[in-house]
């Protein structure tokens, strides 16, 4: 296992080649983004994602979430509605995760087999370019063992999970608690998890209240 200690954006062109390299061979790495410390690899490697399942513990039919480097990326990705725009407008990148309806593009083991993806465009330097290196998408569920407290610390994670390919550490995740999901493939819109950002504050942006 390999680890890496990046302070500064500016220092990650020295690593880039390394980043690239781990993701396209299939790996895994441990990275930091603006809630807390992610487990990631190429969304479109199936073999790489069921490593992730393995690694986390994780059922194959709970679906992975995916990270995006921008909104264009998210709609290759997903069937955007009107809602899915004005929320990525007001809030990407940072805390939100959308549930939309997958493009055939993403392996259904990516989504355990359902219909349906969760995409969010992170708030972190190093975490954007990190995805960007990888076509713009990555996995980004969080770096621990099923069902116990996701680390806001490189450390924390490698504790968890032991031994991955790579480890970009970037000191203390900003934010410490996971993003808010939104499900928009409901009606109304449904709240699966309140996290950085408030029910209330998402519904006076919609305009109305959610499930």
């Amino acid at each position: 296992m390999r680890v890496i200690r990046i302070n500064k954006i500016d220092e990650f062109r020295n690593v880039s080649t390394i980043v690239r390299e781990v993701l396209r061979e299939g790996g895994l790495i441990i990275y930091p983004t603006d809630t807390v410390y992610g487990l990631g690899c190429d969304p479109l490697s199936e073999r790489a994602v069921i490593k992730i399942f393995k690694l986390k513990k994780r059922k194959l039919e709970k679906p992975l979430p995916v990270l995006i480097s921008n909104l264009e990326i998210g709609k290759r990705i997903a069937y955007f509605n009107k809602l899915a725009e004005e929320l990525a407008k007001e809030f990407w990148p940072g805390p939100l995760t959308l549930i939309l309806k997958k493009k055939r593009i993403i392996p259904d083991v990516v989504t355990g087999n359902k219909d349906t993806i969760g995409i969010r465009m992170p708030n972190h330097e190093i975490a954007l370019a990190i995805i960007n290196i990888n076509n713009g998408m990555l996995i980004g569920t969080s770096a621990n063992l099923s069902g116990r407290k996701p680390p806001i610390t490189a450390e924390e994670a490698v504790s968890q999970l032991g031994n991955v390919d790579l480890v970009i550490d970037s000191g203390k995740a900003p934010l410490g608690i996971p993003s808010t999901c939104i499900d928009l493939t409901t009606v109304p819109p449904r709240l699966v998890r309140e996290g950085a950002i408030t029910k209330s504050l998402i519904e006076r942006v919609l305009g109305e209240k959610l499930l």
